[in-house]
């Protein structure tokens, strides 16, 4: 439950808020010189100068009454509902926050949002450091988890771009935790409270990564819906799960089942099975002093040199693969995205003490 006393700071009307009130019409409330007009009829970009002074983040509370014309950022935001109900428009497509939602936009996206009632509270979180973007929290989120490897694949195209992602996290009790904590260490101003933020938004966005899950808007096949539940069972029980035993569970053939896996799916399931278990190695080596035979046993593979000779390929092919697409994060654990984040130095020097190659 956030504090009360900064509730009714956030509920009582500011100047800009109360003029909006009487005009019914947006106020610009940030300097000229801050802005840089584009093309579009009333639209702007949203430079990071006027925000970001002396510091590396900056969190307000939306100013309510009037809608907020379309513009765009050099910088990462977070729009937090803490009440009521907001609709918005991302890159043209109409988006609804309820209470507990979250929207995280990228750098560059098109944004406008609509007028905010008296109950309709929004609060902004701005980043400065542009090093985390949506492609990156897919890609971390992706070298995970099989399952959400195939449905980020399947939708959407290789050739578009998502410059926003949506949380609903309504019924998430933990984010909401963070969340209450984040925005009172900012309003009340407590003593070290700008290193307390950072440390509550690496907390913040290791969650929303574990947490993120894609709706798929299309009718699913009764195929699909297997398939899905399959790569759903290979996370969670990649050490012992095997073939015979999955497809006698739907009732298939065991070569019928594994030649409609791939035909689906894209790669044999033992191909899945395996590089989920190497992507849970992985974890271990960089997270953990396990000796190299017991990981190989926690992630269910017996033959120690067969072990070998795939994790230091697996881990060869996903350094090319990052490395190709310009990020070299891929491998590593959420916890060095935040110190790219939040200290670039101490990213770089992990990632010189975990070269494995």
């Amino acid at each position: 439950m956030l504090n009360r006393r900064v509730m009714t700071m956030l509920r009582t009307l500011n100047p800009i808020e109360t003029k909006q009130k009487q005009d019914e019409c947006y106020l610009e409330e940030i300097p000229a010189n801050t802005i840089e007009r584009t093309g579009q009829t009333n639209s702007f970009k949203v430079l990071n100068n006027y925000f970001f002074k002396n510091k590396d983040i900056y969190i307000s509370k939306h100013n309510r009454f009037a809608p907020y014309p379309t513009h765009s950022h050099t910088f990462l935001e977070i729009n937090y509902m803490l009440e009521g109900r907001s609709v918005q428009s991302v890159d043209g497509e109409k988006i609804v926050l309820n209470s507990g939602d979250l929207l995280l936009l990228d750098v560059g996206a098109t944004h406008s949002i609509g007028a905010l009632g008296e109950n309709d509270l929004l609060i902004n979180i701005l980043f400065r450091n542009s090093n985390i973007n949506i492609d990156l929290l897919k890609d971390l989120r992706r070298s995970r988890s099989v399952l959400y490897d195939f449905l980020l694949r399947s939708s959407i195209k290789s050739n578009q771009k998502q410059d926003f992602l949506v949380f609903r996290t309504a019924k998430n009790y933990k984010i909401s935790q963070i969340m209450d904590e984040i925005i009172e260490e900012y309003f009340l101003k407590r003593e070290f409270s700008d290193t307390v933020i950072k440390s509550y938004l690496q907390i913040l966005i290791t969650n929303l990564v574990r947490n993120y899950r894609i709706l798929e808007n299309e009718p699913q096949s009764k195929t699909r819906r297997i398939m899905i539940e399959v790569l759903d069972e290979i996370d969670k029980n990649y050490t012992d799960i095997n073939l015979k035993q999955v497809a006698a569970k739907y009732n298939y053939n065991k070569n019928y089942f594994s030649n409609l896996f791939k035909k689906e799916v894209g790669k044999s399931f033992s191909e899945i099975v395996l590089r989920k278990r190497l992507t849970q190695a992985n974890v271990l080596i960089t997270s953990t002093a396990l000796p190299i035979n017991q990981i190989a046993q926690a992630v269910g593979i017996s033959n120690y040199s067969f072990f070998i000779k795939s994790i230091l390929n697996f881990i060869k092919n996903c350094q090319q693969s990052s490395e190709k697409e310009g990020c070299s994060l891929l491998i590593y654990d959420v916890q060095m995205l935040c110190a790219v984040v939040f200290s670039p130095a101490l990213f770089f020097t992990s990632l010189k003490n975990n070269d494995m190659i």
